[in-house]
């Protein structure tokens, strides 16, 4: 299972829209679960994040400072991670970001871009690539 536990709610509905176009999409290839913690002060943020941290996922914070894939490399990651992990849980911070002991905590930091995003727009993005992924894992054309 993939979980992407997000800080705050979406309130655009354009955002939601397509949050759950590619949700969708996702859910053909592998489960996937989309958690929302309150938005709150970044300890309060961090207690409601580990509540859904299992001892056993693979962890990836999201963070500017996080190392940097592209589309192919960032799917070959995936499918070799689903070899060893059953879930992969994603970290979307909030708009304090991440705690730095959750930043330890994780297995993984990953950045996206040197750019920083609304979080809304910023989980769209997410879940475009990981659907991108799953169609070059599976050979599918898409990803050009």
């Amino acid at each position: 299972m993939i979980k992407i536990i997000c800080v705050g709610k979406i309130k655009e509905e354009y955002l939601n829209l397509m949050i759950a176009d590619y949700a969708k999409r996702i859910n053909k290839y592998h489960k996937l679960k989309i958690i929302e913690v309150k938005d709150s002060n970044i300890e309060e943020e961090e207690k409601e994040i580990n509540k859904y941290i299992d001892i056993k996922d693979y962890v990836i914070a999201l963070a500017i400072e996080g190392k940097k894939y592209n589309s192919l490399d960032f799917a070959s990651m995936i499918d070799k991670l689903f070899i060893s992990y059953s879930n992969i849980t994603f970290i979307i911070g909030g708009s304090l970001g991440i705690s730095s002991s959750l930043k330890a905590k994780a297995n993984q930091l990953i950045s996206f871009s040197d750019f920083t995003f609304p979080h809304g727009l910023f989980r769209a993005i997410l879940l475009e690539q990981l659907y991108r992924s799953f169609k070059i894992i599976n050979n599918e054309s898409y990803h050009k």
